[in-house]
């Protein structure tokens, strides 16, 4: 190393210009997207509402309830339904997403954007989007829990590309505008594909409600991401010196191994 050194004195500067040049490259890059990013973040209230569901038919367990929001989650909950019977849940005036896995506590990753993987030990399976689910009471409590609209952000906070904070504003209040529709929801407990008697038959029904917080500007924090640039900097160079340095040593082990072996070995007279 001392003698690559010593016949190239430019290589050491050379280096320590490149670096020096992709700092100040990474740090512009920072320094621009921190600056003015064009993505914008949107706050909602992701707020779980109880429906007041109303009997169809006195003394029949079948119930319905209307919704004028924007929602993403539907929860319904059944108790005391006979076992074996059907329970169905119906959205007239949208479609929406379901499968058993959703929320099931063995399929804690499941969503209906991925499906499970066969090494979970589970059937990969997707959600199924229709307007009528239907599931089969094991008897006691049956849930089921269905995703309506997967535009709105599922945790209460999403991004958008925008032009200026003005623009992503109309841009999130259209969003959440086109999601308010007005759906009525109906839920049936039938047994021979007539209603059962909703005596002893408790029911629960909550949906997830998005209304426009707030929109902010999405920023970078610029002195973390320069201690990761700086990071990533350092690694490349670090990468790049090892295989180059594991050779040099290697080579200057084995000359002195073989240098010491030749005095070690007594010289052969003639």
């Amino acid at each position: 190393m001392r003698k690559s050194l010593s016949r190239n004195p430019n290589m050491m500067r050379t280096m320590i210009g490149i670096g020096l040049v992709l700092i100040l490259v990474l740090s512009y890059a920072v320094y621009s997207n921190t600056l003015d990013s064009e993505y914008y973040g949107y706050t909602t209230t992701n707020e779980e509402v109880e429906l007041d569901m109303q009997e169809t038919e006195e003394g029949s367990a079948e119930w319905y309830s209307t919704t004028i929001s924007a929602i993403t989650w539907i929860n319904v909950s059944v108790s005391g339904a006979p076992e074996g019977s059907s329970i169905q849940v119906e959205a007239f005036g949208t479609e929406w997403y379901y499968s058993p896995l959703l929320g099931s506590p063995g399929a804690e990753n499941f969503n209906c954007r991925h499906s499970l993987s066969a090494d979970s030990g589970q059937v990969s399976e997707s959600c199924e989007l229709a307007v009528l689910h239907e599931k089969i009471s094991e008897g006691g409590e049956d849930r089921m829990l269905g995703l309506v609209l997967n535009e709105l952000p599922i945790g209460g906070l999403g991004y958008l590309h925008s032009d200026d904070s003005t623009s992503a504003e109309v841009q999130a209040r259209e969003l959440i505008e086109r999601s308010e529709v007005i759906v009525t929801w109906r839920v049936k407990v039938l047994e021979d594909g007539e209603p059962v008697a909703s005596e002893g038959v408790e029911l629960s029904v909550s949906v997830v409600t998005h209304e426009l917080v707030s929109v902010h500007e999405f920023k970078l924090d610029p002195v973390q991401e320069s201690v990761y640039s700086l990071a990533t900097l350092v690694g490349c160079f670090s990468l790049l010196l090892i295989i180059p340095l594991t050779v040099y040593f290697s080579v200057v082990y084995k000359t002195k191994k073989d240098e010491r072996v030749r005095l070690e070995t007594p010289e052969v007279k003639g």
